[in-house]
């Protein structure tokens, strides 16, 4: 849209399909969507509109709501999913809180995707081995990169906490700073949005896929969750003594109720269950647990007034205002009903297979699909044109076949 439409406030409507617009382009059949596929109206958030600090010329980018005609927000939308959680957890008189964590690839172009990704060259000439985590080297010639990448993210009004070399091949991490869940939700979505466009200006390609690189560790997005009292901001999951508190038990056993249901909505593509099914600290399991990264729920080491709830199944891939809407509406439903959790669980263990998750997307969809608790918190609506986008996905991957399957299936008698 021009500036002068946009101050002009003129309004933006979209087909309301777009919002189940599947990732290869296509749409499910129209009843997912409302047979007539009438508009939707895009309303930015006035606190969401930012001017692109890397684009030559002046242009601004607006999150928007997707409302209905009608003016109240469209059930098929993310966004929207998400502030109505919030919203319940308010009428409580209560607040989430949450922190994301994103790891990411930066690779050298790949104009070829039958080609492995590969790491940029360094300035040694040299391309990184995977012997570089946590290291503050800078051999890896990336740092005007990550130079542009401040520089935006303070032009954009992304504060950051940590910024760090992670585990796999040329992969990093950033921490963001807790807060609102739509701030964060947000945030995270622009951070991810700013990493492509800055590569692409130094010549460089970045990867949120949940697991771009055989044998090597994936892309997560933690989410770390807290609840605090309005007016009062005191953390529910600490009670004054600095024990926890039921609430606390509650939201982990909401969460641990919750987990396999929504899995698909944490790990949405085909890859995802790359990263889960080969786990680096990527743990495919309702488990909890005092600071063990095995555990899909970790309580990590902090002060009573941090004390927090770490989501561990959601993938770098996941789209952040579901995710976070479905950790933090299941951990709500804890503590509506009382739920207890297990017992929890340090060093090596095996998990329960009441705890154990979906290991591909077909199977987690079809608990999605058989999910009433989905329905109850999601809508109708939504989880079925989700399951139906999401199966389009399933069915065109189906649809190749990989070269795994040519290389030692083809020579069997």
């Amino acid at each position: 849209m021009t500036a002068e439409g946009f101050l002009e406030g003129r309004r933006l409507q979209m087909a309301r399909g777009v919002l189940l617009q599947c990732i290869m382009g296509g749409y499910p059949p129209a009843r997912f969507y409302g047979s007539d596929d009438g508009d939707l109206a895009l309303v930015p958030d006035p606190a969401q509109i930012h001017r692109l600090p890397w684009s030559s010329q002046p242009r601004a980018l607006a999150i928007c709501d997707a409302d209905e005609l009608t003016g109240e927000s469209s059930p098929l939308s993310t966004r929207g999913q998400l502030k109505a959680v919030i919203a319940r957890y308010a009428a409580l008189g209560l607040a989430p809180v949450v922190a994301t964590e994103l790891e990411f690839f930066v690779f050298a172009p790949n104009p070829d995707p039958t080609q492995p990704f590969q790491p940029p060259l360094g300035l040694d000439g040299r391309r990184e081995d995977g012997h570089s985590a946590f290291s503050v080297s800078s051999n890896n010639g990336l740092r005007p990169f990550f130079n542009e990448v401040y520089e935006c993210m303070a032009a954009l009004g992304l504060p950051r906490d940590t910024f760090m070399h992670e585990m796999g091949v040329s992969q990093f991490e950033i921490n963001l700073l807790h807060g609102d869940p739509l701030l964060l939700a947000d945030q995270t979505l622009l951070f991810k949005h700013l990493l492509k466009e800055v590569a692409l200006k130094h010549g460089l390609t970045v990867v949120c896929m949940a697991k771009p690189l055989a044998h090597t560790p994936g892309s997560s997005m933690h989410i770390h969750q807290s609840i605090v009292e309005i007016g009062t901001g005191r953390n529910v999951f600490s009670d004054k003594a600095g024990e926890p508190t039921a609430t606390f038990r509650h939201f982990i056993g909401g969460q641990q109720a919750g987990l396999a249901d929504f899995t698909a909505l944490f790990a949405p593509n085909v890859n995802s269950y790359q990263r889960l099914c080969h786990p680096f600290a990527s743990p495919n399991n309702a488990c909890w647990s005092h600071d063990n990264r095995a555990a899909g729920l970790r309580i990590p080491a902090s002060s009573p007034v941090a004390r927090r709830v770490e989501n561990r199944l959601p993938g770098a891939d996941a789209n952040p205002y579901l995710a976070i809407a479905a950790s933090l509406a299941s951990g709500l439903y804890g503590i509506e009903n009382k739920l207890e959790p297990s017992e929890p669980i340090q060093g090596e263990f095996v998990v329960p297979d009441n705890l154990s998750l979906p290991c591909t997307l077909h199977a987690a969809l079809e608990r999605l699909k058989r999910s009433q608790l989905a329905k109850e918190l999601f809508g109708k609506e939504f989880i079925e044109g989700y399951i139906a986008s999401k199966t389009m996905e399933l069915t065109s991957f189906f649809d190749e076949i990989t070269p795994w399957e040519r290389r030692v299936l083809a020579a069997q008698a």
